[in-house]
Protein backbone atom coordinates (compact mmCIF):
# COMPACT_ATOMS: atom_id res chain seq x y z
CA UNK A 1 0.00 0.00 0.00
CA UNK A 2 1.38 3.33 -1.17
CA UNK A 3 0.77 7.03 -1.82
CA UNK A 4 -0.41 7.48 -5.13
CA UNK A 5 1.49 9.81 -7.38
CA UNK A 6 0.17 12.64 -8.63
CA UNK A 7 -0.05 14.42 -12.02
CA UNK A 8 1.70 17.81 -12.60
CA UNK A 9 -2.27 19.58 -12.67
CA UNK A 10 -2.90 17.54 -9.32
CA UNK A 11 0.65 19.02 -8.10
CA UNK A 12 -0.50 22.67 -9.10
CA UNK A 13 -3.63 22.73 -7.87
CA UNK A 14 -2.50 21.87 -4.29
CA UNK A 15 0.30 24.25 -4.52
CA UNK A 16 -1.15 27.01 -5.86
CA UNK A 17 -2.40 28.54 -2.52
CA UNK A 18 0.69 29.14 -1.66
CA UNK A 19 0.59 31.77 -4.65
CA UNK A 20 -1.87 33.29 -2.75
CA UNK A 21 -0.52 33.05 0.93
CA UNK A 22 2.56 34.49 -0.78
CA UNK A 23 0.80 37.67 -2.20
CA UNK A 24 0.26 38.68 1.40
CA UNK A 25 3.46 37.44 2.94
CA UNK A 26 4.98 39.86 0.03
CA UNK A 27 3.08 43.00 0.62
CA UNK A 28 4.13 42.56 4.20
CA UNK A 29 8.06 42.55 3.88
CA UNK A 30 8.22 45.28 1.22
CA UNK A 31 6.07 47.57 3.03
CA UNK A 32 5.76 46.83 6.96
CA UNK A 33 8.84 49.13 7.17
CA UNK A 34 7.44 52.07 4.89
CA UNK A 35 4.06 51.92 6.82
CA UNK A 36 5.91 52.01 10.08
CA UNK A 37 8.08 54.84 8.97
CA UNK A 38 4.98 56.70 7.84
CA UNK A 39 3.15 56.70 11.11
CA UNK A 40 6.59 58.10 12.45
CA UNK A 41 9.30 55.32 13.59
CA UNK A 42 12.64 56.44 13.63
CA UNK A 43 14.90 53.94 11.46
CA UNK A 44 16.14 52.47 14.34
CA UNK A 45 13.67 51.52 16.14
CA UNK A 46 11.68 49.63 13.20
CA UNK A 47 13.10 46.20 14.11
CA UNK A 48 11.72 46.09 17.36
CA UNK A 49 8.18 47.09 15.76
CA UNK A 50 9.03 43.59 13.36
CA UNK A 51 8.99 41.71 15.96
CA UNK A 52 5.41 40.97 16.47
CA UNK A 53 5.56 38.50 13.56
CA UNK A 54 8.11 35.91 14.17
CA UNK A 55 7.12 35.90 18.11
CA UNK A 56 3.41 35.03 16.67
CA UNK A 57 5.11 32.35 14.60
CA UNK A 58 6.86 30.68 17.51
CA UNK A 59 3.44 30.17 19.32
CA UNK A 60 0.98 29.93 16.23
CA UNK A 61 3.24 27.05 14.13
CA UNK A 62 3.64 24.42 16.84
CA UNK A 63 0.12 25.01 18.20
CA UNK A 64 -1.70 24.56 14.52
CA UNK A 65 0.81 21.48 13.43
CA UNK A 66 -0.30 19.76 16.52
CA UNK A 67 -3.95 20.28 15.70
CA UNK A 68 -3.79 19.73 12.72
CA UNK A 69 -1.98 16.38 12.81
CA UNK A 70 -4.94 15.53 15.12
CA UNK A 71 -8.02 17.04 12.68
CA UNK A 72 -9.86 15.10 10.62
CA UNK A 73 -13.18 16.19 8.76
CA UNK A 74 -15.30 17.31 5.54
CA UNK A 75 -12.62 19.55 4.86
CA UNK A 76 -9.87 16.78 5.61
CA UNK A 77 -6.69 17.03 8.17
CA UNK A 78 -5.22 20.38 6.77
CA UNK A 79 -7.10 22.39 4.26
CA UNK A 80 -9.61 23.71 7.53
CA UNK A 81 -6.67 25.73 8.92
CA UNK A 82 -5.84 26.89 4.97
CA UNK A 83 -9.05 27.87 4.97
CA UNK A 84 -9.85 30.13 8.01
CA UNK A 85 -6.17 31.37 8.09
CA UNK A 86 -7.03 32.70 4.79
CA UNK A 87 -10.05 34.72 5.47
CA UNK A 88 -8.48 36.25 8.23
CA UNK A 89 -5.17 37.01 6.64
CA UNK A 90 -7.39 39.30 3.76
CA UNK A 91 -8.93 41.15 6.36
CA UNK A 92 -5.83 42.17 7.95
CA UNK A 93 -4.51 43.10 4.77
CA UNK A 94 -7.68 45.42 4.39
CA UNK A 95 -7.11 47.50 7.83
CA UNK A 96 -3.49 47.58 7.61
CA UNK A 97 -2.80 50.37 5.00
CA UNK A 98 -5.95 52.29 6.87
CA UNK A 99 -4.23 52.32 10.43
CA UNK A 100 -4.72 55.70 11.75
CA UNK A 101 -1.96 55.09 14.38
CA UNK A 102 0.97 53.15 15.02
CA UNK A 103 -0.44 50.74 17.10
CA UNK A 104 -3.03 49.89 15.06
CA UNK A 105 -0.47 49.44 12.54
CA UNK A 106 1.83 46.82 14.78
CA UNK A 107 -1.76 45.19 15.79
CA UNK A 108 -2.79 44.56 12.41
CA UNK A 109 0.44 43.38 11.61
CA UNK A 110 0.53 40.78 14.36
CA UNK A 111 -2.79 39.70 13.61
CA UNK A 112 -1.66 39.70 10.30
CA UNK A 113 1.01 37.19 10.62
CA UNK A 114 -1.11 35.26 13.00
CA UNK A 115 -3.46 34.73 10.48
CA UNK A 116 -0.86 33.93 7.43
CA UNK A 117 1.10 31.24 10.50
CA UNK A 118 -2.44 29.45 10.84
CA UNK A 119 -2.68 28.78 6.78
CA UNK A 120 1.06 28.37 6.00
CA UNK A 121 2.57 25.92 7.97
CA UNK A 122 0.10 22.79 7.11
CA UNK A 123 0.88 23.35 3.76
CA UNK A 124 4.16 22.42 4.53
CA UNK A 125 2.47 19.04 6.05
CA UNK A 126 0.40 18.75 3.04
CA UNK A 127 3.19 18.40 0.42
CA UNK A 128 4.50 15.07 2.88
CA UNK A 129 1.01 13.65 3.41
CA UNK A 130 -0.07 13.94 -0.20
CA UNK A 131 2.98 13.03 -2.08
CA UNK A 132 5.11 9.79 -2.20
CA UNK A 133 9.00 10.18 -1.26
CA UNK A 134 10.20 10.24 -4.93
CA UNK A 135 7.35 13.75 -5.61
CA UNK A 136 8.40 15.79 -2.42
CA UNK A 137 10.91 17.58 -4.21
CA UNK A 138 8.61 17.97 -6.97
CA UNK A 139 6.31 19.41 -4.90
CA UNK A 140 8.32 21.52 -2.55
CA UNK A 141 9.61 23.05 -5.83
CA UNK A 142 6.13 23.82 -7.39
CA UNK A 143 5.70 25.72 -3.72
CA UNK A 144 9.36 27.44 -4.36
CA UNK A 145 7.75 28.82 -7.86
CA UNK A 146 4.40 29.91 -6.55
CA UNK A 147 5.78 31.75 -3.41
CA UNK A 148 8.21 33.35 -6.30
CA UNK A 149 5.36 34.55 -8.20
CA UNK A 150 3.24 35.55 -5.73
CA UNK A 151 6.21 37.72 -4.38
CA UNK A 152 6.89 38.96 -7.38
CA UNK A 153 3.21 40.07 -7.91
CA UNK A 154 3.26 41.62 -4.30
CA UNK A 155 6.63 43.48 -4.27
CA UNK A 156 5.53 45.42 -7.12
CA UNK A 157 2.06 46.09 -7.09
CA UNK A 158 2.59 49.62 -5.36
CA UNK A 159 5.23 50.51 -7.94
CA UNK A 160 2.77 48.80 -10.70
CA UNK A 161 -0.04 51.01 -9.85
CA UNK A 162 2.13 53.93 -9.79
CA UNK A 163 3.70 54.15 -12.91
CA UNK A 164 1.16 51.92 -15.02
CA UNK A 165 -2.28 53.32 -13.26
CA UNK A 166 -0.73 56.77 -11.75
CA UNK A 167 -1.60 56.26 -8.48
CA UNK A 168 -0.16 58.52 -6.32
CA UNK A 169 2.69 57.19 -3.84
CA UNK A 170 2.61 60.14 -1.93
CA UNK A 171 0.71 61.88 0.86
CA UNK A 172 0.66 64.08 3.14
CA UNK A 173 2.61 63.02 6.48
CA UNK A 174 1.67 60.24 8.62
CA UNK A 175 -1.00 58.93 5.81
CA UNK A 176 0.10 55.83 3.66
CA UNK A 177 -0.34 56.64 -0.26
CA UNK A 178 -3.09 55.67 -2.39
CA UNK A 179 -0.80 53.36 -4.25
CA UNK A 180 0.21 50.61 -0.82
CA UNK A 181 -3.55 50.48 0.18
CA UNK A 182 -4.62 49.63 -3.33
CA UNK A 183 -2.13 47.06 -3.25
CA UNK A 184 -3.33 45.53 0.16
CA UNK A 185 -6.99 45.49 -1.47
CA UNK A 186 -5.93 43.83 -4.19
CA UNK A 187 -3.57 41.33 -2.79
CA UNK A 188 -5.99 40.50 -0.10
CA UNK A 189 -8.85 39.23 -2.53
CA UNK A 190 -5.66 37.58 -4.55
CA UNK A 191 -4.59 35.91 -1.32
CA UNK A 192 -8.38 34.26 -0.84
CA UNK A 193 -8.90 33.29 -4.33
CA UNK A 194 -5.93 31.27 -4.75
CA UNK A 195 -6.17 29.50 -1.11
CA UNK A 196 -9.38 28.49 -1.60
CA UNK A 197 -8.64 26.98 -5.33
CA UNK A 198 -6.34 24.14 -3.49
CA UNK A 199 -9.32 23.73 -0.59
CA UNK A 200 -11.65 23.00 -2.86
CA UNK A 201 -9.71 21.23 -5.67
CA UNK A 202 -7.42 19.02 -3.47
CA UNK A 203 -8.29 15.88 -1.63
CA UNK A 204 -6.20 14.48 1.46
CA UNK A 205 -5.57 10.76 3.43
CA UNK A 206 -6.79 9.93 6.08
CA UNK A 207 -4.84 9.13 8.96
CA UNK A 208 -5.02 5.61 9.75
CA UNK A 209 -3.93 5.12 5.90
CA UNK A 210 -0.86 7.97 6.46
CA UNK A 211 -0.11 5.12 9.15
CA UNK A 212 -0.79 2.27 6.69
CA UNK A 213 1.48 4.00 4.19
CA UNK A 214 3.94 4.40 6.62
CA UNK A 215 4.30 0.67 7.92
CA UNK A 216 4.41 -0.70 4.52
CA UNK A 217 7.02 2.13 3.41
CA UNK A 218 9.27 1.10 6.43
CA UNK A 219 8.97 -2.74 5.66
CA UNK A 220 10.14 -1.79 1.92
CA UNK A 221 12.77 0.21 2.99
CA UNK A 222 14.23 -1.79 6.26
CA UNK A 223 14.22 1.48 8.14
CA UNK A 224 12.24 4.40 9.01
CA UNK A 225 12.57 7.63 10.52
CA UNK A 226 14.33 7.61 13.91
CA UNK A 227 12.39 8.95 17.03
CA UNK A 228 14.81 9.84 19.77
CA UNK A 229 13.76 8.49 23.23
CA UNK A 230 11.27 10.18 25.88
CA UNK A 231 13.00 13.32 27.66
CA UNK A 232 13.86 12.68 31.19
CA UNK A 233 12.44 14.68 33.80
CA UNK A 234 16.12 15.94 34.62
CA UNK A 235 16.31 16.90 30.71
CA UNK A 236 12.86 19.60 31.35
CA UNK A 237 14.84 20.81 34.59
CA UNK A 238 17.49 21.63 32.99
CA UNK A 239 15.59 23.50 30.52
CA UNK A 240 13.47 25.35 32.93
CA UNK A 241 16.53 26.07 35.46
CA UNK A 242 18.66 27.02 32.48
CA UNK A 243 15.92 29.77 30.87
CA UNK A 244 14.67 30.83 33.67
CA UNK A 245 17.96 31.93 35.33
CA UNK A 246 19.38 33.20 31.55
CA UNK A 247 16.58 35.21 30.93
CA UNK A 248 16.87 36.90 34.80
CA UNK A 249 20.23 37.38 34.06
CA UNK A 250 20.11 39.31 30.32
CA UNK A 251 17.12 41.22 32.09
CA UNK A 252 19.25 42.58 34.73
CA UNK A 253 22.62 42.90 32.53
CA UNK A 254 20.13 45.29 30.42
CA UNK A 255 18.22 46.89 33.14
CA UNK A 256 22.13 47.31 35.00
CA UNK A 257 24.24 48.34 31.84
CA UNK A 258 21.35 50.50 30.20
CA UNK A 259 21.24 48.48 26.95
CA UNK A 260 18.61 49.08 24.66
CA UNK A 261 15.30 48.25 25.63
CA UNK A 262 14.57 46.02 23.07
CA UNK A 263 16.92 43.02 24.48
CA UNK A 264 14.62 42.82 27.36
CA UNK A 265 12.41 40.99 24.76
CA UNK A 266 15.10 38.78 24.09
CA UNK A 267 15.49 38.28 27.86
CA UNK A 268 11.61 37.48 28.17
CA UNK A 269 11.38 34.72 25.23
CA UNK A 270 14.63 32.45 27.22
CA UNK A 271 12.52 33.23 30.49
CA UNK A 272 9.13 31.82 28.97
CA UNK A 273 11.48 29.01 27.52
CA UNK A 274 12.57 28.31 30.83
CA UNK A 275 8.80 27.95 32.78
CA UNK A 276 8.08 25.63 29.82
CA UNK A 277 10.79 23.38 31.16
CA UNK A 278 9.42 23.80 34.69
CA UNK A 279 5.98 23.23 33.69
CA UNK A 280 7.50 20.05 31.91
CA UNK A 281 9.03 18.54 34.59
CA UNK A 282 6.25 19.26 36.88
CA UNK A 283 3.49 17.26 34.04
CA UNK A 284 6.10 14.55 33.87
CA UNK A 285 6.70 13.61 37.55
CA UNK A 286 3.18 13.39 38.83
CA UNK A 287 2.43 11.76 35.15
CA UNK A 288 -0.42 14.00 33.38
CA UNK A 289 1.53 14.10 30.03
CA UNK A 290 -1.33 13.41 27.97
CA UNK A 291 -1.81 16.99 26.83
CA UNK A 292 -1.41 19.23 23.42
CA UNK A 293 1.39 21.00 25.56
CA UNK A 294 3.42 17.90 26.66
CA UNK A 295 3.40 16.82 23.48
CA UNK A 296 4.88 19.24 21.61
CA UNK A 297 7.35 19.95 24.49
CA UNK A 298 8.53 16.14 24.06
CA UNK A 299 8.94 16.72 20.56
CA UNK A 300 11.16 19.34 20.86
CA UNK A 301 13.33 17.51 22.55
CA UNK A 302 13.09 14.43 20.40
CA UNK A 303 13.62 16.33 17.23
CA UNK A 304 15.58 13.74 14.85
CA UNK A 305 19.38 14.37 14.08
CA UNK A 306 18.84 15.39 10.27
CA UNK A 307 16.55 18.13 11.79
CA UNK A 308 18.77 19.38 14.41
CA UNK A 309 21.65 19.79 11.87
CA UNK A 310 19.01 21.65 9.67
CA UNK A 311 18.25 24.08 12.26
CA UNK A 312 21.45 25.92 12.08
CA UNK A 313 21.31 26.16 8.57
CA UNK A 314 18.05 28.03 8.66
CA UNK A 315 18.92 30.12 12.08
CA UNK A 316 21.53 31.93 9.80
CA UNK A 317 19.95 31.84 6.70
CA UNK A 318 16.69 33.44 7.96
CA UNK A 319 18.82 35.93 9.97
CA UNK A 320 20.17 37.04 6.89
CA UNK A 321 16.77 37.46 5.48
CA UNK A 322 14.72 39.38 8.25
CA UNK A 323 17.91 41.80 8.31
CA UNK A 324 17.52 42.34 4.23
CA UNK A 325 13.15 43.01 4.65
CA UNK A 326 13.52 45.26 7.54
CA UNK A 327 16.35 47.34 6.34
CA UNK A 328 16.36 47.07 2.57
CA UNK A 329 13.99 49.67 1.94
CA UNK A 330 15.54 52.62 4.41
CA UNK A 331 19.33 51.57 3.38
CA UNK A 332 18.57 51.97 0.18
CA UNK A 333 16.78 55.19 0.03
CA UNK A 334 19.28 56.81 2.56
CA UNK A 335 22.62 55.50 0.28
CA UNK A 336 21.19 55.16 -3.31
CA UNK A 337 18.76 57.97 -3.18
CA UNK A 338 19.74 60.08 -0.47
CA UNK A 339 16.81 60.39 1.33
CA UNK A 340 15.63 59.69 5.17
CA UNK A 341 12.35 61.86 5.45
CA UNK A 342 9.74 58.78 4.97
CA UNK A 343 7.22 61.71 3.56
CA UNK A 344 9.97 62.72 0.85
CA UNK A 345 9.41 62.22 -2.84
CA UNK A 346 12.83 60.47 -3.36
CA UNK A 347 12.22 57.90 -0.28
CA UNK A 348 8.66 56.89 -1.61
CA UNK A 349 10.86 56.73 -4.87
CA UNK A 350 13.38 54.60 -3.57
CA UNK A 351 11.30 52.34 -1.70
CA UNK A 352 9.00 51.61 -4.74
CA UNK A 353 12.50 51.08 -6.34
CA UNK A 354 12.97 48.23 -3.22
CA UNK A 355 9.42 47.21 -4.31
CA UNK A 356 11.00 46.45 -7.51
CA UNK A 357 13.75 44.75 -6.51
CA UNK A 358 12.12 42.58 -4.29
CA UNK A 359 9.79 41.28 -7.25
CA UNK A 360 12.98 40.90 -9.12
CA UNK A 361 14.56 38.46 -6.51
CA UNK A 362 11.15 36.86 -5.82
CA UNK A 363 10.41 36.12 -10.11
CA UNK A 364 14.19 34.90 -9.89
CA UNK A 365 13.25 32.29 -6.89
CA UNK A 366 10.05 31.08 -9.26
CA UNK A 367 13.10 30.42 -12.24
CA UNK A 368 15.74 29.33 -9.81
CA UNK A 369 12.88 26.71 -8.52
CA UNK A 370 13.31 25.38 -12.12
CA UNK A 371 17.04 24.89 -12.50
CA UNK A 372 18.02 23.95 -8.68
CA UNK A 373 16.64 20.27 -9.28
CA UNK A 374 19.08 20.24 -12.13
CA UNK A 375 21.85 21.11 -9.59
CA UNK A 376 20.97 18.77 -7.24
CA UNK A 377 20.87 16.11 -10.19
CA UNK A 378 24.56 17.32 -10.89
CA UNK A 379 25.69 17.55 -7.28
CA UNK A 380 23.99 17.02 -4.39
CA UNK A 381 20.83 18.79 -2.04
CA UNK A 382 23.65 19.90 0.42
CA UNK A 383 25.73 21.28 -2.25
CA UNK A 384 23.50 22.55 -4.22
CA UNK A 385 22.01 24.59 -0.85
CA UNK A 386 25.42 25.98 0.15
CA UNK A 387 25.93 27.54 -3.26
CA UNK A 388 22.50 29.32 -3.72
CA UNK A 389 23.11 30.57 -0.12
CA UNK A 390 26.72 31.57 -1.19
CA UNK A 391 25.39 33.40 -4.26
CA UNK A 392 22.70 35.00 -1.48
CA UNK A 393 25.53 36.42 0.68
CA UNK A 394 27.26 37.92 -2.31
CA UNK A 395 23.67 39.59 -3.59
CA UNK A 396 23.34 41.42 -0.17
CA UNK A 397 26.75 42.63 -0.33
CA UNK A 398 26.59 44.41 -3.55
CA UNK A 399 24.68 46.84 -2.26
CA UNK A 400 27.33 47.98 -0.34
CA UNK A 401 29.56 48.35 -3.45
CA UNK A 402 27.32 49.09 -6.08
CA UNK A 403 26.40 52.67 -6.19
CA UNK A 404 24.21 53.06 -9.16
CA UNK A 405 19.91 52.20 -8.03
CA UNK A 406 19.64 50.82 -11.94
CA UNK A 407 22.07 47.83 -11.09
CA UNK A 408 20.78 46.84 -7.86
CA UNK A 409 18.79 44.23 -9.80
CA UNK A 410 22.11 42.12 -10.12
CA UNK A 411 22.65 40.96 -6.29
CA UNK A 412 18.71 40.37 -6.59
CA UNK A 413 20.03 37.70 -8.70
CA UNK A 414 21.55 35.85 -6.21
CA UNK A 415 19.54 36.42 -3.51
CA UNK A 416 16.82 35.08 -5.43
CA UNK A 417 18.20 31.64 -6.05
CA UNK A 418 19.50 31.79 -2.30
CA UNK A 419 15.35 32.27 -1.72
CA UNK A 420 14.43 29.45 -3.73
CA UNK A 421 16.28 27.07 -2.19
CA UNK A 422 15.75 28.00 1.40
CA UNK A 423 11.80 27.20 0.88
CA UNK A 424 12.60 24.11 -0.72
CA UNK A 425 15.92 22.28 0.18
CA UNK A 426 15.48 22.20 3.95
CA UNK A 427 11.92 20.95 3.92
CA UNK A 428 12.95 18.28 1.20
CA UNK A 429 15.97 16.92 3.41
CA UNK A 430 13.41 16.85 6.41
CA UNK A 431 10.66 15.37 5.29
CA UNK A 432 12.30 11.97 4.67
CA UNK A 433 13.51 12.42 8.46
CA UNK A 434 9.90 13.01 10.01
CA UNK A 435 7.19 10.11 11.22
CA UNK A 436 4.07 10.74 8.85
CA UNK A 437 2.10 10.76 12.35
CA UNK A 438 3.66 14.33 13.44
CA UNK A 439 4.66 15.75 10.34
CA UNK A 440 2.76 18.89 11.30
CA UNK A 441 3.65 19.25 14.69
CA UNK A 442 7.58 18.87 13.39
CA UNK A 443 7.50 21.28 10.57
CA UNK A 444 5.97 23.66 13.55
CA UNK A 445 8.80 23.30 15.31
CA UNK A 446 11.36 23.32 12.61
CA UNK A 447 10.04 26.91 12.48
CA UNK A 448 11.38 27.52 15.43
CA UNK A 449 14.77 28.03 13.74
CA UNK A 450 13.39 30.75 11.55
CA UNK A 451 11.61 32.53 14.01
CA UNK A 452 14.32 32.69 16.92
CA UNK A 453 16.52 34.13 14.36
CA UNK A 454 14.11 36.72 13.71
CA UNK A 455 13.11 37.72 17.06
CA UNK A 456 17.25 38.21 17.46
CA UNK A 457 17.57 40.23 14.54
CA UNK A 458 14.41 42.58 15.47
CA UNK A 459 16.11 43.06 18.71
CA UNK A 460 19.67 43.19 18.09
CA UNK A 461 19.82 44.50 14.96
CA UNK A 462 19.26 48.41 15.68
CA UNK A 463 21.76 48.20 18.51
CA UNK A 464 24.65 46.99 16.35
CA UNK A 465 23.38 49.80 13.88
CA UNK A 466 23.52 52.51 16.59
CA UNK A 467 26.57 51.32 18.41
CA UNK A 468 29.18 50.26 15.78
CA UNK A 469 27.28 51.61 11.83
CA UNK A 470 26.30 54.75 12.98
CA UNK A 471 22.45 54.07 12.22
CA UNK A 472 23.55 53.79 8.67
CA UNK A 473 21.32 50.64 7.83
CA UNK A 474 23.17 49.44 4.31
CA UNK A 475 25.31 47.54 7.26
CA UNK A 476 22.50 45.32 7.98
CA UNK A 477 22.24 44.20 4.93
CA UNK A 478 26.35 43.55 4.97
CA UNK A 479 25.44 41.27 8.37
CA UNK A 480 22.93 39.33 6.19
CA UNK A 481 25.74 38.35 4.02
CA UNK A 482 27.76 37.19 6.60
CA UNK A 483 24.84 35.02 8.08
CA UNK A 484 24.09 33.65 4.48
CA UNK A 485 27.78 32.66 4.49
CA UNK A 486 27.86 30.74 8.14
CA UNK A 487 24.47 28.94 6.94
CA UNK A 488 26.31 27.59 3.69
CA UNK A 489 29.13 26.14 5.10
CA UNK A 490 26.81 24.81 7.71
CA UNK A 491 25.43 23.24 5.13
CA UNK A 492 28.01 21.02 4.73
CA UNK A 493 27.60 19.47 8.27
CA UNK A 494 23.87 18.24 7.46
CA UNK A 495 23.14 14.39 7.28
CA UNK A 496 20.66 14.29 4.28
CA UNK A 497 19.00 10.88 5.55
CA UNK A 498 16.84 10.88 2.24
CA UNK A 499 20.39 9.31 0.47
CA UNK A 500 19.91 5.78 1.93
CA UNK A 501 16.55 5.59 -0.17
CA UNK A 502 18.93 5.47 -3.44
CA UNK A 503 19.56 2.28 -4.60
CA UNK A 504 23.27 3.57 -5.61
CA UNK A 505 24.33 4.94 -2.29
CA UNK A 506 26.71 2.93 -0.71
CA UNK A 507 26.48 4.91 2.46
CA UNK A 508 24.65 7.79 4.03
CA UNK A 509 25.75 11.36 2.96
Amino acid sequence: MARQRLSFLQIWNMCFGFFGIQIGFGLQNANTSRIFQTLGVDVNHLAILWIAAPATGLLVQPIIGHLSDKTWGRLGRRRPYFFWGAILTTLALVVMPNSPTLWVAAAALWIMDASINITMEPFRAFVGDNLPDAQRATGYAMQSFFIGLGAVLASALPWMLTNWFQVANTAPAGQIPDAVRIAFYTGGAGLLLAVLWTVFTTREYSPDQLAAFEVAEHEALGFGPHEEPEPSVNAYVALGVGGVLGGLALALLVWGAGLEKELYVLAGLIFVFGVAGVAGARFKRIGRTDNGFSEVLSDVFRMPRTMRQLAVVQFFSWFGLFAMWIYTTPAVAAVHFHATDAASKAYNQGADWVGVLFAVYNGVAALAALLIPLMVQATSRRVSHAICLGLGALGLLSFLLIRQPGLLWIGMVGVGFAWSSILSAPYSILAGALPARKMGVYMGIFNFFIVIPQLLAATVLGLLLKTFFGGQAIFALVLGAASFAIAAAATFAVRDTDTQRRPDAAKPA
